[in-house]
């Protein structure tokens, strides 16, 4: 008999790094709730964002496309898209009823994307958005709610000028609460929460800032293989639009805000936690939990002062690595508490969720189902995940050697990287500048230590080779890779008519 269609619960935070979990034995981080998640069910040690920016991560999991497939690589605003298939609109056909609450950050804005309904706030700023008109604050509404003075991509970190009650966080499990308490009995549902925290602004409830900034927070981590920086850095602008203008993010804070922006980053994500358990004593009540498939991911990481960078759009483990975690539902008498170190990406999570459900997956989906895995069955797996990023303009000179000058004219192109991750090794190769690192992900989960030096490239350049082999950018000729090619937001021919290469979106 085929198994009963489960209740799925699909759940995104926003820039959440992947050591950034209990369950991953981070020092200070309290996250009960997430870590259930893992522990009675599967933790992906090796779970990444195939191209970790926001939209281009979002593209990924809403169609089960590699970003080279669906056409972004970079990060770029206002890019209409019309995917052949979606998360929602198969899971849709399959009988569910669907509902997304948060943020989508897809355009154009209010398009469903398959979705029966949705309740929208891609931010704590701009029109049309149903956080802020739940809000009521001060007119225009999306002064209010930014009050506090943070910028939203910037590094400042500070409490929320709002009580608890009244965050994006809070709103949207209310209204995933509201969803699952007047929802249609008889169809199983497939919600899709979706948080903007712990993006910047960082500004967690009081009570969560307090905790945090109270304690002594592990430092940055720099790498031997990282030129030191001429800093701290002064006058910085809040917002780092200085920094975007050579599409870079990187910089040395004095130790004090560095202290509060992390402080601040860890709170959020407490937040975030406790609203779940809110959310997860509901649905416990209500005797559906235990027939949900929980899974819990993040758009991209958080460099966080690592390497001396923050923000996202490095191939490193703080900004390309994510949480990963599935619970199935314990009528699969699936195995607990697994810690499986196959390299999976966001791209397979629709399949995943399809095959749950006992749909067909799509031709159009260049992802995996987890299915297998999760079950605790063997089955064959991908060798290596391909990761890309490119920023589309001009920018520093090479990969993790940023240096407090702009970047030479004769650089047209991004800065722009391919990297290749197995079960132990990421392999990354700069495509300006030629730059090669190799790490052990596996021993030294921080890249302190590049291996590239004392390593043979060989097995790792002919694989990026076969990766890249068709790709119109001319990233290779099949015999070696080749430094300098068009490297935009865009892959070439995957853009709409009227695309311009310009300066990335944050």
């Amino acid at each position: 008999m085929a198994d009963k269609q489960p209740h799925i619960l699909l759940i995104m935070t926003d820039q959440q790094r992947n050591d950034a979990l209990g369950i991953a034995d981070h020092p200070v981080l309290q996250t009960p709730s997430m870590d259930w998640i893992g522990a009675t069910g599967t933790r992906f040690r090796r779970g990444y964002t195939e191209a970790p920016a926001c939209i281009p991560a979002r593209r990924v999991l809403m169609s089960g496309q590699a970003p080279c497939v669906n056409g972004m690589v970079g990060m770029i605003g206002g890019m209409p898209w019309e995917p052949e298939a979606t998360l929602a609109g198969e899971l849709g056909k399959a009988g569910y009823e669907t509902r997304m609450i948060g943020k989508i950050h897809l355009f154009p804005h209010r398009r469903r994307f398959g979705f029966d309904a949705m309740e929208l706030a891609d931010s704590t700023r701009g029109k049309d958005n149903d956080y802020l008109d739940w809000l009521h604050g001060e007119i225009p509404l999306d002064r209010w709610a930014m009050a506090h003075g943070a910028t939203p991509n910037g590094f400042i970190g500070r409490p929320n000028h709002l009580p608890e009650e009244l965050t994006h966080t809070f709103w949207c499990v209310s209204r995933a609460i509201n969803f699952l308490e007047r929802r249609d009995p008889s169809q199983p549902f497939f919600l899709n929460l979706s948080f903007i925290d712990p993006h910047p602004p960082f500004t967690p409830p009081k009570f969560f800032f307090d905790r945090y900034a109270d304690m002594d927070l592990p430092d940055p981590v720099i790498g031997d293989w990282v030129e030191p920086w001429k800093g701290p850095d002064r006058g910085i602008d809040p917002e780092v639009r200085s920094e975007r203008r050579f599409y870079r993010r990187g910089m040395n804070l004095d130790p004090l805000p560095m202290h509060y922006m992390r402080a601040a980053y860890f709170g959020m994500i407490n937040h975030i936690d406790m609203q779940l358990s809110r959310l997860f004593q509901y649905m416990r009540d209500k005797g559906v939990l235990e027939d949900t498939l929980i899974v819990f991911v993040s758009d991209h990481g958080e460099m966080l002062g690592d390497h001396y960078h923050i923000a996202k759009g490095y191939p490193f483990e703080a900004s390309a690595g994510i949480p990963f975690l599935i619970n199935p539902p314990e009528s699969w008498g699936a195995p607990r508490a697994q810690v499986l170190d196959q390299p999976v990406g966001l791209q397979d999570v629709m399949p995943t969720l399809i095959d749950a459900a006992g749909a067909e997956i799509p031709s159009s989906v260049s992802g995996r189902s987890l299915v297998p895995l999760v079950r605790g069955q063997s089955t064959s797996w991908r060798d290596a995940l391909h990761l890309e990023y490119a920023s589309g303009a001009r920018s520093e000179l090479a990969l993790g050697t940023t240096q407090n000058e702009p970047p030479p004219a004769e650089q047209q192109w991004a800065r722009g990287w391919h990297a290749l991750v197995n079960d132990s090794h990421k392999y990354i190769w700069e495509s300006q500048t030629g730059q090669e690192l190799l790490f052990d992900v596996h021993s030294d989960p921080f890249e302190e230590h590049d291996l590239s030096s004392q390593s043979d490239l060989g097995p790792w350049r002919q694989r990026l080779i076969e990766q890249l082999r068709d790709r119109p950018e001319g990233f290779t000729d099949g015999s070696q890779l080749i430094t300098g090619r068009r490297h935009e937001h865009m892959v070439p021919g995957l853009a709409p008519p009227n695309y311009n290469t310009g300066p990335p979106v944050y």
